[in-house]
């Protein structure tokens, strides 16, 4: 039986103390335990903090006391030494309680792992540990739209200028990413700094309609200075090692943002359906909203379609774990063809969110849409980050490689 026909599971009062008596889990089924007991502690009041919209201090204390963000780190600092596959999982089982955590960890994953995407071997080893020891929450100021962040060269270090207009994260978090152009040139730099230094400065510009918390509006940076030895990739004569590897943080994103999307849509036929047993009433001579044959078909429905796109992400995410095992066996073909099975991901999570997200209130009727409930908040969380880059050119990218055996060329978003 599917969980989205009951409501969330009782919270285990002091969690934090019980994560901290149980230490890191040791297991897959243990993360997957530990992500659905943090799900469900979000899930209690997710409606009053869409509204309340302040900044997710509280929630990403919580974040950190479960050690979800420790995930991908060394066992022997406290980390999972987790891989991929799981990661997916264990997203899509926070934003099952809320969007923007899950929004949240999702990103941090992704820059946890630039460093072991393209770092060099001793620049992946030291951040690696020093983000596991000190239980970072990672964020990243790198947007491609934006190409207004200096980086000179001054020596020894690099000095940050400029202004990202998105950067998810970067106020609550630990170290942020940073990415700039160096000057007089067309070469790109990232690099991790700590966020809480005077030259980062993040704004309260974040209004959007959906993912609320994620705190992802523009931030400033002033003269942030960073060790040469720092700047991803680069080794000790200032020359980028350059792999194929490194470019597959586009195919991986594109699963966590499936993962969160589809957390969502979770969220959202979980709370339908403890609507429709509570408060739900029923049409066509029905008593109860709950055995009315519309009812049954269209949360049938959506739930098939949820399932399907639950699966292909996982699918896709094991088609890619010999590349993340074997990262410099990673060739330019091998990365195309699994960009073009991350862009069927990224298609078929977008469409599935918003179908789910809009539909639900098929099932719960007009006095779902009062204020009290916010059941439109799914479908804001869904429609705002699902606009990340238009699904248009994915199905494009999957089209030429059918017709024409065309992968994608890396870039941004391809």
């Amino acid at each position: 039986m599917t969980s989205t026909q009951q409501p969330p599971a009782e919270v285990v009062p002091g969690a934090p103390e019980k994560w901290a008596r149980e230490g890191t889990p040791t297991t897959p089924e243990g993360w997957i335990a530990r992500a659905k007991e943090l799900r469900d502690i979000y899930a209690l009041d997710d409606a009053a903090r869409d509204r309340a919209n302040k900044t997710p201090y509280d929630e990403i204390a919580l974040l950190k006391a479960s050690g979800l963000n420790r995930l991908f780190g060394p066992k022997e600092l406290g980390g999972g030494a987790g891989e991929w596959p799981l990661a997916y999982k264990v997203i899509r089982e926070v934003s099952r309680g809320d969007g923007s955590i899950g929004h949240l960890l999702g990103y941090h994953y992704m820059w946890f792992n630039v460093p072991r995407m393209a770092g060099t071997p001793e620049q992946i080893t030291r951040i690696e540990a020093e983000a596991t020891r000190n239980n970072w929450v990672m964020a990243g100021a790198i947007n491609a739209r934006d190409n207004d962040v200096v980086v000179r060269d001054e020596g020894d270090y690099l000095v940050f200028n400029g202004k990202k207009n998105f950067a998810t994260g970067v106020k609550i978090s630990d170290v942020t990413i940073l990415e700039g152009v160096l000057e007089g040139t067309d070469i790109h730099v990232v690099a991790p700094v700590p966020t809480n230094q005077p030259g980062m400065i993040p704004h309260d510009n974040w209004d959007n309609m959906g993912q609320r918390l994620t705190e992802s509006g523009s931030t400033t940076i002033k003269d942030v200075r960073v060790p040469w030895k720092d700047a991803i990739g680069f080794t000790a004569d200032k020359k980028f090692h350059e792999r194929a590897y490194a470019t597959m943080n586009v195919p991986l994103g594109q699963l966590v943002f499936g993962a969160i999307w589809l957390g969502i849509a979770a969220q959202a036929l979980d709370e339908t359906a403890v609507y429709a047993h509570k408060h739900g009433k029923g049409w066509g001579g029905y008593d109860r909203l709950v055995d009315e044959p519309r009812v049954l078909d269209v949360l049938g429905d959506l739930t098939a379609k949820l399932w399907a796109a639950d699966a292909l992400v996982d699918q896709v995410a094991q088609e890619g774990l010999e590349l993340h095992r074997n990262p410099d066996a990673v060739t330019p073909r091998s990365r195309g063809e699994y960009k073009i099975r991350s862009a069927s991901v990224k298609i078929i999570a977008d469409a599935t969110a918003l179908e789910i997200t809009s539909r639900i209130f098929e099932i719960t009727g007009a006095r779902s849409t009062s204020e009290k409930f916010r059941f439109d908040r799914f479908w804001r969380n869904a429609r705002t980050h699902t606009l990340h880059d238009p699904v248009f050119y994915q199905k494009q990218e999957i089209g030429n490689f059918l017709l024409h055996d065309e992968i994608p060329k890396p870039g941004w978003y391809s």
